[in-house]
């Protein structure tokens, strides 16, 4: 596995000089577009294995929607969640706005900004400290890292330029969508998504989620199976932005990306996957990342369809 790993590093290296930083978060270009690693946590063998730049930290990003619909389909159930989003793919970009103007309803799915801020908004906590908190306790239980932390620099950034995520929760609330308040809830969206993280911190997250929501290294119970369920078939359908159908062709497997260069992946009962490729793709996926993905799937056969 591990001459694997570092086959395919090599192999895919190349397809980052295609890719571009986010540049609408000015802090993410900061990032090394060349860094391309991998880290595979193998739940039936208690294997970890890597390659490339897996140490290096970047935020989690739209990665975090995962975490938020977790903790609120927990909290809430899901009759109650999903009154208040989807669970349709969309062909829309993952900021939209047009989605929600046309149908003038609740949004797509919580994996686009819309969903995953109103998913945010149903998390319990006395304020938003304390909302925080348990998010944080919550990824660095799913990592078994006690030193993820918010990122101060990138959660600035993200605040500063965030006016499009702000255009998006005010609709809601206009609509009766998202409750709460606005302000509020769009800071701690923010906060999440500045969640830094590496490549091995998301191989153990997806390593829990393949494992049915128990921690492999200690066996503690961070989900329902049912709520685990439901987070990977919403991972299949959507959670590669409006690239989820070609990206469930070409490599089968649940995933999550971020614009931070992340892809979260699992493969139900046998890995869990991290990527770290800040090099994005013209739908704001790792491109290297998505090659290595690609190869590996191949490889081991692991496509769950």
């Amino acid at each position: 596995m591990k001459n694997l790993l570092v086959n395919l590093v090599d192999k895919n290296k190349k397809y980052t000089e295609e890719g571009f930083l986010a540049s609408y978060i000015p802090a993410l270009l900061k990032a090394n577009k060349d860094d391309l690693g991998i880290y595979v946590v193998d739940i039936k063998n208690n294997e970890e294995y890597w390659a490339g730049e897996c140490d290096v930290k970047f935020t989690i990003q739209s990665i975090s929607k995962v975490v938020g619909l977790i903790i609120a389909l927990s909290d809430n159930g899901r009759d109650a969640v999903f009154k208040k989003v989807n669970v349709e793919p969309t062909g829309m970009g993952f900021n939209s706005i047009v989605n929600l103007e046309i149908r003038d309803e609740k949004p797509y799915n919580p994996m686009i900004n819309a969903g995953a801020i109103v998913t945010t908004s149903l998390i319990y906590g006395e304020t938003e400290e304390r909302k925080l908190e348990r998010i944080l306790n919550f990824i660095r239980r799913a990592t078994n890292n006690e030193d993820i932390n918010v990122n101060q620099e990138i959660y600035e950034s993200e605040k500063e330029t965030g006016d499009r995520n702000r255009s998006l929760a005010y609709f809601m609330k206009s609509n009766g969508i998202l409750e709460g308040n606005v302000e509020e809830v769009l800071d701690l969206y923010f906060k999440q998504c500045s969640i830094e993280v590496t490549a091995k911190d998301l191989a153990r997250f997806g390593a829990v989620i393949a494992n049915d929501g128990i921690t492999p290294w200690g066996n503690e119970v961070l989900m329902s199976r049912e709520v685990c369920r439901i987070v990977k078939t919403i991972m299949v359908t959507c959670g590669m932005y409006d690239a989820s159908g070609e990206f469930a062709v070409q490599v089968g497997i649940p995933a999550k990306s971020g614009v931070g260069g992340g892809i979260l992946a699992t493969v139900p009962r046998r890995y869990g996957i991290g990527i770290y490729g800040p090099a994005l793709d013209q739908k704001g996926n790792s491109i290297g990342g998505i090659h290595v993905l690609k190869n590996l799937s191949e490889e081991l056969e692991l496509s769950i369809f």
